[in-house]
């Protein structure tokens, strides 16, 4: 689910249900007056009843975009209580301060790509926690790193291969990133989902 585009990222995602047509794995991304949030999704199993719970997750995200990621994500396990849960990692961009905030429960990886490759630390991974949105949420924690033009940060669900981030080129556009990522990584046993996303903003 996607609000209009914005002129902050330079997104693109990719995916492929285990079965069926539909998925238990999502993308989020939403435009606001202060940034972007970015989200994946994966809901527990698969099939129809996963995409529903997936969907609930999305509108949860959708309906509170500005909210600090740790009182989102509390938001989000509220409101899946009484569902099969999910796990999930989010990122706030916030062109103010030239930041982004992510968080994660569960294990849908993020890492964080730099566009200097200069940098000490050319890459940067999600530190996530254990737990599942809806049934037991972790103590949560949220980082804050600087970011600047051209980084690329890519999310992907455990349909995907742990290996992804030794074929992504930051040079290359989201779409391209994320369609490139799944035909390469994608595994057979699951739901698989990948988004990437180029800041377009300034540096810090």
């Amino acid at each position: 689910m996607t609000s209009p585009a914005s002129q902050l990222l330079d997104w693109g995602w990719a995916g492929a249900p285990l079965e069926g047509p539909e998925s238990g794995d999502l993308h989020v991304v939403v435009s606001h007056a202060h940034g972007a949030l970015v989200a994946v999704i994966d809901a527990l199993g698969h099939g129809p009843d996963a995409a529903a719970v997936a969907r609930e997750v999305s509108a949860l995200l959708c309906a509170a975009p500005t909210l600090p990621l740790d009182d989102l994500v509390r938001h989000c396990h509220e409101g899946l209580r009484t569902t099969r849960g999910a796990v999930m990692s989010v990122a706030l961009f916030d062109p103010q301060r030239a930041t982004v905030d992510w968080c994660g429960v569960g294990n849908v990886e993020g890492v964080l790509f730099r566009a200097d490759s200069t940098r000490s630390r050319p890459r940067e991974a999600l530190s996530t926690r254990g737990g599942v949105i809806g049934y037991r949420l972790p103590p949560l924690k949220v980082a804050r790193v600087p970011i600047a033009r051209g980084d690329v940060l890519v999310l992907a669900t455990d349909g995907i291969d742990v290996d992804f981030p030794n074929a992504v080129d930051v040079m290359r556009g989201g779409q391209e990133i994320a369609d490139g990522i799944l035909a390469r990584y994608a595994k057979t046993t699951d739901d698989a989902l990948v988004l990437a996303a180029r800041y377009l903003g300034g540096s810090p």
